[in-house]
């Protein structure tokens, strides 16, 4: 099937905390890193470059999780990062590594919903997000807080997972079910609601080799050199759901039906 307009599942902010306080939070971690998204500092750097980040720049992380991504661009760009996660135990986890590295003046944790963003409209220079909008139940009315809270002439620079192909309905639900997505968007459907937001697009891109090649990395990684602790601490039911789970991405993925994408757009 091809995306339907307004189809989505019923998954909300409180059934991704539930994700992110329990093993499946750790268990992503394990596989990708503090940032918890596809190639780590290095995709990091490809996106701030684009995104132009400079010194003096006021940065806004939409679903930033650990805190990865603004502790590796305050240190690399000598930004100021302000990390919105609707989860608390990311946001005290954030904190606490935020503080352990020194970086407190540079770096806001923030408690708060990407939908209802708790900041003043042209607050804020660059709107960053990486892999992690997919979570989002209106990603439209994400689109029109991001540009409220952008400066004019400000930068939105985001990847996400995305849907690239027409599947089933099964395998649909099973896709975004088993990540705990209400539903994927396409690199065209946020260039539509960026556009109709009052975007200027600078660049999209097409990341889904890259992506399909990582799902590939992440299975031999869970399957050969996580397993065992998996199984020591989590049990094997859980393992054994991972273990399907990515399956099923790593097969969508093959067969070009979901993938990733980059977009930098301008606030005009």
């Amino acid at each position: 099937m091809s995306l339907e307009k307004g189809k989505r599942l019923d998954f909300n902010i409180g059934d991704v905390n539930e994700v992110y306080e329990g093993p499946v939070g750790i268990l992503w971690e394990m596989l990708m890193g503090e940032q918890i998204h596809v190639g780590g500092d290095k995709e990091t750097d490809v996106l701030a470059q684009k995104a132009g980040i400079a010194k003096d720049n006021v940065v806004l992380d939409i679903c930033s999780a650990l805190g990865g991504p603004a502790r590796h661009l305050v240190k690399k760009y000598g930004c100021k990062v302000t990390g919105l996660d609707a989860t608390q135990k990311m946001i005290n986890e954030a904190i606490k590594r935020t503080e352990k590295e020194g970086l407190t003046d540079s770096i806001t944790h923030k408690l708060g919903n990407a939908l209802d963003i708790p900041f003043k409209a042209g607050s804020f220079d660059i709107v960053w997000g990486q892999d992690a909008w997919c979570y989002v139940s209106d990603k439209e009315r994400l689109i029109q807080e991001s540009y409220r809270v952008l400066k004019l002439q400000g930068i939105i620079a985001f990847t996400d997972w995305l849907q690239t192909g027409n599947m089933s309905a099964g395998e649909w639900e099973a896709l975004n079910s088993f990540m705990a997505f209400p539903y994927m968007e396409t690199l065209e459907g946020y260039e539509e609601l960026m556009k109709k937001t009052g975007f200027q697009i600078l660049e999209k891109e097409d990341l889904s080799k890259d992506f399909t090649e990582h799902c590939h990395l992440y299975q031999k990684m869970l399957r050969e050199k996580l397993k065992g602790g998996i199984l020591k601490q989590y049990g094997a039911e859980l393992f054994q759901a991972a273990d399907d789970g990515l399956a099923m991405w790593v097969k969508a993925a093959d067969e070009g039906k979901v993938g990733r994408g980059r977009i930098i757009g301008k606030k005009v």
